[in-house]
């Protein structure tokens, strides 16, 4: 299957002082993005690069993303619209050369291996928007529903606002 985005650039097109570049997905990208990203809708995806050759093949590409996300809202089920700008880096590294470890160092720059002299801006593109997604999207003003809880006597369930700690008070009255 083809990549839903992709915006293949040779590394040997890069010019030794670097270069900038900038890459837009189309509406039909664009829908195919939503389904392989889990979301309601997405408009405007678009990513300026700024690209420079490192040695032994290595590129350093400093990324900012834009684009509108159609989301739902894991509280209240509905769709609504975020508008979403990261920015980032990665060192792009040829496959054969690109190791991973085991250890992770959170202040380092993120390396991404490349195959065939060829980097797929797209695909990067796509990997930093996939990442910059709220995982539990909430619509703007929604909130939490209140527990429904049955109360002690049997009756029908009311909403009750319960505190963090609330059962551990209750479970320590039962024992006195």
């Amino acid at each position: 299957m083809d990549a839903e985005f992709s915006r293949p650039l040779a590394v040997g097109r890069i010019p030794a002082k670097g270069m900038e570049t900038v890459i837009e997905a189309s509406a039909e990208e664009c829908r195919r993005l939503v389904k392989r990203l889990g979301i309601v809708g997405l408009r405007n995806l678009s990513c300026r690069y700024r690209l420079k050759p490192g040695r032994d093949g290595e590129v350093l590409a400093e990324g900012w993303l834009t684009a509108h996300v159609t989301q739902e809202c894991v509280v209240s089920l509905e769709a609504f619209e975020d508008v979403l700008a990261e920015s980032f880096t990665v060192r792009c590294i040829p496959a054969e050369n690109f190791r991973e470890d085991d250890e992770i160092d959170p202040f380092t720059v993120d390396e991404v291996p490349y195959e065939r002299d060829t980097i797929d801006l797209g695909e990067l593109a796509t990997e930093e928007l996939s990442l910059a997604l709220d995982p539990y999207p909430h619509k703007p003003g929604s909130t939490i529903p209140q527990e429904f809880v049955p109360s002690e006597d049997g009756a029908p369930e009311e909403t009750v606002r319960r505190q963090p700690f609330s059962a551990l008070a209750e479970l320590k009255k039962k024992q006195n």
